[in-house]
């Protein structure tokens, strides 16, 4: 009998476009999932939008300049492990350059799963100087 569960990654890839379904940006809708390793837990979600009290929209029109705060910052901002404990990083879109530094930041992140391209690939540089390993991953396949 063959082995057809899905991996983790995929599961938290699907999630991550789940919670993208939440995304109050009228551009790109964008999810986070951070897991430990294992992944036996979910360490922090997040989708982008603007900040908590503030109006559920965009504050400006301009790509890249919506006023949004970025899934990945949000998950990086919900994240209470510590920079000792290992992560890894799932989202729908590859992360941006000043996201791929945050997520650098957060410490420990093993491995970076996205979906989808960004409109700017400058960040794989950014993982690849620091040893993260950067991997498209299609969830449904």
């Amino acid at each position: 009998m063959a082995d057809n569960r899905p991996t983790f990654q995929k599961i938290y890839l699907r999630l991550a476009k789940e919670l993208a379904a939440r995304s109050t940006c009228s551009r790109l809708q964008v999810g986070t999932v951070i897991t430990s390793t294992d992944f036996r837990k979910v360490l922090a979600v997040g989708y982008n939008g603007n900040a908590s009290g503030l109006s559920n929209s965009c504050d400006r029109d301009e790509p890249g300049n919506c006023g949004c705060l970025h899934s990945e910052e949000n998950a990086v901002i919900n994240c209470d492990a510590p920079r000792y404990i290992e992560k890894v990083v799932l989202v729908t879109h590859m992360p941006c350059v000043m996201c791929a530094k945050r997520l650098i930041n957060l410490g420990n992140v093993r491995n970076v799963y996205y979906i989808q391209e960004y409109r700017s690939s400058e960040s794989l540089a950014l993982f690849e100087k620091v040893g993260i390993p950067v991997m498209q991953l299609d969830p449904y396949k």
